[in-house]
C-alpha cells in the first residue's frame, strides 16, 4: 500500500464522524492528534511523550473509557513542559462526540500499512492528507494551500543556498519552507554532503515560519515535525508587534491571505504606509525584512489588486521598486486556487544594498491569457511553467522569443501611475472591438491620476502651512 492509498483511506475515515456534525478541517485537526502519537512509535522517538499518554495506552480501551481519556490525554499533553507538545496540542480538545466513531479511527489508523508509509516518508503522508484537505471545496482550508507545482518552480527560481535564511511570513501549513528544504536536500543528498554544523543549521535555523490561525499553525508544526525541520515556526500575527523577529533574511516565499483586515483596521506593526489592505502590508513587511545586500531576494504570491491599486498602492510600489529589483512578475492563470475568481501573480525581486532606484526594468511573463481553465479535470503541471522558467533563466531576456514576455522601463511604468497592471497579451477569445481599452481601467487611471494630483496638494498645504507658521514665529 503506497501512501496515496494510505491518504485516502485516512481521508474516507472522515465519513465516520459525518452523524457528528464534524466538518473537514476539524477531521484533520483530530487525526493530526492521533497521527502524531502514531507517527512518534512509528519513528521510534515517543520518549518526549510521558509514557502513559503513548500510543499504545489509546488501543487498551474502548468505549467512555476511551474517549474520557483521551480527553484528559489532550488537556495534560497541552500543558506539557515539552515545548513541541505544548505547541501540538495548545488548547487541543475533541469534536469526536461517539466513542465508539473515536475507537474506530483509532483502529484504523494502527491497521494502515506503516512500514510502505515510512518507506515513502512520513512528511510525504501528511503533506498528501493536507492536499487532500486543500481539494475538498467544502473544507475552506484552499486558503492556506498553494498548488505544489506552484510552490516547486517558486522554490527552484528563486534558488535557496545551503547557509541562508529562509523565512515564509504566512507559513500555511509550510509548504513553502518544506519545498525549500527537499530543494537543497535534494542537492545534497539529505544534507550528508555537509559537515555537521551546516547539517545542524539546515535542520535547526535555515526554515522559519509565522502563521496566524492557531489550527493551522497546528498543522505547520506538524509537517515540519516530520520533515525534520525544527526551525522557528511561531503562532502570531505578522502584521503586528508578534512580527518584529521577521528581519534579516536571504530568502522569502510566501503566499499571503486574500481580503482586507477585519473591520478595515490598520496593521498594528509599525509600518511606512499604513492601509487595511493585508496583501500590501505584508508586501511591506516582505521587502523590508530581506537584508540590504544585494542578494537576499523574495518571491510573493499577491492578486491583481496589489498591482493597481492607487494612492497608497502606488507609493508602496514605489518604495518596493526603489529598495529593490522588481525584475519579474509572473501573471498566473485563473482557477489554480479555491477561489476561482481570484486572479494572481507571483512578484519575484531581489533587495538592493541602497534604498533608491533598484529596479531599471521589469519583464513579465502572461501565463493568464489563452490558457485552459484549471482545476480537477485539467490540474497544472510544472510543464504549464516550462516556456516562463526558461525565459526567467535565460542569459539574455530580450533573445527570448515568446509573445508572453515582454519589458517595461522603469521610466514607462511611472508614466502608467506606477500600476504594475501590465504584460498581458491580446486574448484571442474575444471579438476585435472587446480588445479595445478597458473602460474600467481608464477609470481606475484617471482615478489614480486624482490621487497623485491630491497627493501633491497635500503636500503643498503642509508646506504653506510650515511656512505660515515660521513667520508667526519671525512676527
Amino acid at each position: 500500500m503506497n501512501n496515496q492509498e494510505i491518504v485516502q483511506k485516512l481521508w474516507n475515515l472522515c465519513n465516520v464522524l459525518r452523524d457528528d456534525g464534524i466538518t473537514y478541517q476539524q477531521y484533520v485537526t483530530e487525526l493530526t492528534y492521533l497521527l502524531f502519537l502514531k507517527m512518534m512509535k512509528e519513528q521510534g522517538t515517543e520518549e518526549v511523550i510521558p509514557e502513559q499518554y503513548r500510543w499504545d495506552s489509546l488501543l487498551k480501551l474502548d468505549g467512555l473509557e476511551l474517549k474520557s481519556f483521551y480527553q484528559k490525554l489532550l488537556l495534560e499533553l497541552g500543558n506539557s513542559k515539552n515545548k513541541m507538545l505544548r505547541q501540538i496540542y495548545s488548547d487541543a480538545s475533541t469534536s469526536i462526540a461517539e466513542p465508539k466513531n473515536l475507537e474506530k479511527i483509532i483502529k484504523s489508523i494502527d491497521a494502515l500499512d506503516w512500514y510502505n508509509a515510512k518507506e515513502e516518508g512520513l512528511g510525504n503522508l501528511y503533506e498528501g492528507l493536507l492536499e487532500k484537505n486543500a481539494s475538498e471545496k467544502k473544507s475552506g482550508a484552499g486558503q492556506y494551500f498553494t498548488p505544489r507545482v506552484l510552490i516547486d518552480v517558486m522554490v527552484k527560481l528563486i534558488d535557496p543556498q545551503v547557509g541562508e535564511r529562509c523565512n515564509d511570513p504566512a507559513a500555511g501549513t509550510f509548504g513553502f519552507m518544506i519545498a525549500a528544504d527537499q530543494y537543497l536536500k535534494n542537492k545534497t543528498d539529505d544534507y550528508f554532503d555537509l559537515d555537521p554544523q551546516e547539517a545542524e543549521f539546515q535542520k535547526k535555523e535555515a526554515f522559519t515560519g509565522m502563521e496566524l490561525v492557531k489550527d493551522t499553525h497546528r498543522l505547520a508544526l506538524m509537517n515540519a515535525l516530520l520533515h525534520n525541520i525544527e526551525g522557528r515556526l511561531e503562532q502570531g500575527d505578522s502584521l503586528s508587534t508578534n512580527g518584529d523577529w521577521l528581519k534579516n533574511f536571504d530568502v522569502i516565499l510566501t503566499n499571503p491571505p486574500f481580503g482586507t483586515k477585519k473591520g478595515g483596521e490598520r496593521a498594528t506593526k509599525e509600518l511606512t504606509y499604513e492601509t487595511s489592505n493585508k496583501q500590501l502590508n505584508f508586501l511591506q513587511v516582505i521587502y523590508n525584512a530581506l537584508k540590504d545586500d544585494g542578494k537576499a531576494r523574495a518571491a510573493v504570491v499577491l492578486p491583481d489588486n496589489v498591482l493597481f491599486e492607487s494612492g497608497i498602492g502606488a507609493q508602496i510600489r514605489r518604495d518596493l521598486m526603489d529598495k529593490c529589483n522588481l525584475h519579474t512578475i509572473l501573471r498566473l492563470p485563473t482557477g489554480i486556487f479555491y477561489a476561482q475568481g481570484v486572479k494572481t501573480n507571483v512578484l519575484f525581486f531581489t533587495r538592493g544594498t541602497m534604498d533608491k532606484k533598484n529596479t531599471k526594468e521589469v519583464w513579465v511573463y502572461d501565463l493568464r491569457t489563452n490558457m485552459p481553465s484549471f482545476g480537477k479535470r485539467t490540474p497544472l503541471t510544472e510543464a504549464h511553467f516550462g516556456n516562463f522558467m526558461k525565459a526567467y533563466q535565460a542569459e539574455d531576456r530580450s533573445k527570448v522569443q515568446d509573445e508572453r514576455w515582454n519589458v517595461f522601463t522603469r521610466e514607462e511604468i511611472a508614466k502608467k501611475y506606477d500600476s504594475l497592471d501590465i504584460g498581458l497579451i491580446a486574448d484571442e477569445s474575444l471579438a476585435s472591438y472587446d480588445n479595445l481599452p478597458d473602460p474600467i481601467k481608464s477609470v481606475e487611471e484617471a482615478i489614480a491620476k486624482l490621487q497623485q494630483a491630491m497627493d501633491l496638494l497635500n503636500e503643498v498645504v503642509i508646506e504653506l502651512r510650515a511656512v505660515e507658521e515660521d513667520v508667526e514665529v519671525v512676527e
